[in-house]
């Protein structure tokens, strides 16, 4: 029989992995929605997402989008493998998996992009020194101006802010939908992992733990 490797995820998609998920946790249960704390968590997991991609061309063998391109096809092979009993080692994610995967990092891209359209950097960012001491010394001449036009511009201003406010409407939506989502594909991956490990054994947690080794089978 031909020899396979079983999995041993590198340092860094573990490092990814892990803090990906405890940020995706952290903001949903711990933090409050719009802070501070929300919005920097936020960066941070689309930081440590761009880093994974980033590691899915330059990494090791195991962590590259070619080890496991998403293929419905593959999928749908996989699915008779298992409904045959039939156990097939994968040196990174098998089929099914692949395609949570990028269902995982789709919906994540989405929550991030939505977040950062809604709120741009994080409340509590301090304005540059210069910047503020060239407002302060315009705000009472802008402030003059924009009481000499206010009548004139009221109804030009409310369109504008309803736009505005609709827009801003429809980036929470989906934010809030993509979000959910998220925990859904979540929760169905971890029962995906539940059952692997009861058909195949441990060694697919083991190989996201820190210090897992790599075996080889005949």
């Amino acid at each position: 029989m031909p020899v396979q490797s079983r999995r041993n995820w590198d340092p860094l998609v573990k490092l990814t992995h892990w803090g990906v998920a405890a940020g995706v946790v952290a903001n949903g249960l711990v933090s409050e929605e719009g802070s501070g704390l929300h919005q920097w968590v936020g960066y941070g997991v689309g930081a440590l997402l761009l880093l994974r991609w980033a590691w899915g061309v330059f990494g090791s063998p195991e962590a590259r989008f070619s080890a496991f391109p998403p293929s419905p096809g593959r999928a749908v092979a996989h699915v008779r493998d298992i409904l045959a009993g039939k156990v097939v080692a994968h040196r990174s994610h098998n089929p099914l998996g692949a395609l949570m995967v990028y269902a995982l990092w789709a919906s994540l891209a989405v929550v991030i992009a939505t977040g950062v359209a809604m709120t741009g950097l994080p409340s509590g960012t301090p304005m540059p020194v210069a910047t503020a001491g060239a407002s302060s010394g315009m705000e009472t001449s802008a402030r003059e101006a924009h009481e000499a036009d206010e009548d004139g511009e009221t109804g030009e201003q409310g369109g504008e802010d309803g736009d505005a406010g609709g827009e801003d409407e429809l980036m929470e939506e989906i934010h809030e939908v993509a979000a959910n989502l998220v925990f859904v594909l979540a929760a169905l991956h971890l029962l995906g992992v539940v059952f692997e490990t009861r058909r195949s054994g441990g060694q697919i947690v083991k190989a996201m733990l820190p210090g897992g080794s790599r075996s080889r089978e005949d």
